[in-house]
């Protein structure tokens, strides 16, 4: 198996675990909203714990972030597919493996991760 192979693979595999987290997260989501629904409580002065509102909101946000973390995997597996999988996109070095490893969907080196690299040619 090359390493292209390799991330390619846990690529595929890291999508088919976020679609069912995301699965699972909606299904969650659902059964906040229809719980409200039925409810005649005050969530918003419940000394009980936290809200209805607050847990759909957190429920929403993860949604969210899981929505997003798949559209970054389906990119990164695009650039698998075109051949630019582990090149920076800022200047064009490859991406080391270890890197890779940590952060499959990884776009930059560690260099330009936060813009280091351009800091240090402004001063």
């Amino acid at each position: 198996m090359t390493d292209t192979d390799h991330h390619a693979a846990r690529l595929q595999r890291e999508r088919t675990r976020t679609f069912d987290l995301l699965v699972s997260l909606s299904r969650d989501f659902d059964g906040i909203v229809a719980a409200s629904v039925d409810s005649n409580a005050d969530d918003e002065h419940d000394p009980e714990g936290s809200t209805i509102a607050f847990e759909r909101s957190q429920a929403g946000t993860m949604i969210e972030q899981t929505r997003d973390r798949l559209v970054e995997i389906e990119a990164a597996l695009e650039r698998v597919h075109d051949g630019t999988y582990g090149t920076c996109e800022v200047c064009g070095v490859p991406i080391p493996d270890g890197r890779l490893e940590a952060r499959p969907t990884a776009r930059t080196c560690v260099l330009h991760v936060a813009g280091v690299a351009d800091q240090g040619r402004r001063t």
